[in-house]
């Protein structure tokens, strides 16, 4: 939800406000990172907790997010510095910055409110529009060029990898015979013929989040983030990162399970060769989740999971 010291309203409501916050404990000497700035939500609320002297990085590859959060951070001033990137090249950003370390960063991961509540977009079958799906405007690849020229292995392959759903070759055959498929809601109809539709949520949906994560990389970007977030941070800074769905979930916490060990040798080893030091101390023994008041406000928290880790001290 909106940031509640802000009072203003935004197209983007940022789920588990306070806990980030209450996670980051931004400080007013801090240097912090917003990966995923969107429109300003966190990010705001980072630069208010850590007045008057406190700065932030926010990066993010959609230049109309970049757009709002300019307008929501403006009166920061210089302590908000935005700029279009990815936060796989978290590391390079830093070093234009000359930021030896930073003290808090956060990742939003998936696609926002916005994003999604925009036809144009193609994130959602709800409204008609392109089978586009990506979250830089800017990069060649969309979700139509997938739909309609993958061969029908690799397309299941996605749908099972990225949506893991389990009619994906089904779904694969469907859209092969259908092609080509110019709309999200053609899309969605022809998931809907393949498999019939049963409960509550739509049978293209897991469709739908598979295309949009192999258009955007979006498990091969966290995997190359999270070390350089690790890398980035000083002694007693946190990492944050809220997911939407399990694969992402998963790939953080065993990142950070394997970085708070000294030991990550098979257990069946007996002598440890890997020299590996922990780095990490985990703050979140269990994710944490949207309380049931927000969950009504913004059903779209109702899936989010925040993990959070602090860098230890290496010796």
């Amino acid at each position: 939800m909106s940031s509640p010291a802000s009072g203003e309203k935004s197209p983007h409501q940022p789920v588990l406000y306070q806990e980030i916050i209450l996670a980051l404990r931004p400080q007013s000497t801090g240097r912090y990172v917003d990966c995923t700035v969107g429109a300003g939500g966190h990010a705001s609320g980072i630069l208010e907790a850590s007045a008057p002297d406190g700065k932030l990085l926010g990066l993010d590859v959609d230049p109309q997010a970049l757009g709002l959060a300019g307008t929501r951070l403006r009166p920061f001033g210089e302590r908000a510095i935005l700029v279009k990137s990815s936060y796989v090249h978290l590391k390079e950003q830093l070093q234009k910055l000359g930021w030896q370390n930073v003290h808090g960063i956060l990742a939003d991961l998936g696609v926002s409110s916005m994003q999604i509540d925009t036809p144009s977009r193609g994130f959602s079958f709800q409204k008609e529009g392109p089978l586009d799906m990506r979250f830089d405007p800017s990069q060649p690849l969309r979700a139509e060029s997938l739909v309609n020229t993958a061969p029908e292995h690799e397309l299941a392959d996605i749908l099972w990898r990225y949506g893991e759903e389990p009619q994906s070759r089904r779904i694969a055959r469907a859209i092969c015979e259908a092609r080509p498929i110019r709309t999200t809601t053609a899309l969605a109809e022809v998931v809907q013929r393949a498999v019939g539709r049963k409960g509550k949520i739509h049978p293209a949906t897991r469709t739908f989040q598979a295309l949009r994560m192999a258009v955007n990389k979006e498990l091969e970007t966290l995997e190359a983030f999270l070390p350089q977030a690790v890398e980035a941070l000083a002694p007693g800074g946190r990492l944050a990162v809220i997911s939407f769905h399990s694969l992402e979930d998963r790939l953080v916490k065993q990142f950070m399970l394997r970085e708070s060990r000294d030991c990550i040798c098979p257990p069946e080893q007996p002598t440890c060769t890997c020299g590996h030091q922990a780095s990490l101390k985990i703050i979140t023994r269990h994710p944490v989740v949207g309380k049931d008041e927000e969950v009504r406000e913004n059903p779209r928290s109702r899936s989010a999971k925040l993990r959070v880790a602090e860098k230890l001290e290496l010796v």
